[in-house]
């Protein structure tokens, strides 16, 4: 007789991370840090934070890890992730469409727990993320903050087609946008910790001291950083709390 946690292993994870994605094409990514920095190095640092966060996901296991992005990218980060992980279609453009294609197609089975993450926040400790996924046990939707006014993560166990409507993980009222909605629908939701991303050169400079302390918690950004350090040294400062 077969244990109960054979029987669990092959069973389909109930909760979904997916991790929103472009291809990591010179002057695509990370525009703001490139005016500043090389465009070649910004889109290699890009390759980097995105390879961290695929790392960080995997490691909470029982969770099912896919990459979405705009159709066009599919094949190139099929290449990049050779083969560890899912990559999709979201339908649509821009990343509204990305995130409303997130749950149409994954929070379709009733009781799947879904987060969709941003590509940049590979530091971010993996006791966030499972955190999120347990706060959907109790609510609609739970949202990681952002100190710019964005967020980070964002979870459902249901469909919202109008929950992102306008909306985006990387501008600045996107919080305000997103909350403003999840009272009209008369959803429920709950908060993760405050985080930062990897948007501005004040962001960056503040990674790059945390990964000197700690460089495990995102070892291939933190030797872009270790190579590109005197360059990062003389960006301005943040000053933001966590």
């Amino acid at each position: 007789m077969e244990s109960s946690s054979e029987i669990t292993e092959r069973l389909p994870s109930s909760r979904t991370l997916v991790v929103m994605a472009k291809a990591p094409r010179p002057g695509m990514v990370k525009t703001r840090l490139a005016q500043r920095l090389p465009v070649e190095a910004v889109t290699e640092l890009y390759c980097c934070l995105l390879d961290d966060t695929l790392a960080l996901t995997r490691s909470l296991g029982t969770v099912e890890v896919v990459i979405l992005c705009p159709a066009s990218d599919v094949e190139e980060l099929m290449r990049l992730g050779r083969g560890a992980v899912t990559v999709v279609a979201q339908k649509g453009e821009g990343l509204a469409a990305g995130l409303t294609s997130v749950f149409a197609r994954f929070a379709a089975p009733a009781g799947q727990h879904v987060i969709a993450f941003n590509s940049d926040s590979p530091h971010l400790p993996a006791s966030v993320l499972a955190s999120a996924f347990d706060a959907l046990t109790d609510h609609d939707v739970v949202v990681g903050p952002t100190n710019d006014g964005g967020y980070y993560l964002v979870g459902a166990k249901t469909a919202h087609p109008t929950l992102f409507y306008g909306d985006g993980m990387g501008t600045k009222s996107a919080l305000e946008a997103l909350l403003a909605r999840t009272r009209e629908l008369r959803l429920s939701t709950a908060f993760t910790e405050p985080f930062y991303d990897i948007d501005e050169e004040r962001d960056l400079t503040r990674l790059a001291a945390e990964l000197r302390l700690a460089p495990a918690r995102a070892p291939r950004t933190a030797v872009w950083l270790e190579q590109w350090g005197q360059a990062v040294a003389q960006l301005p400062t943040g000053t933001d709390d966590a």
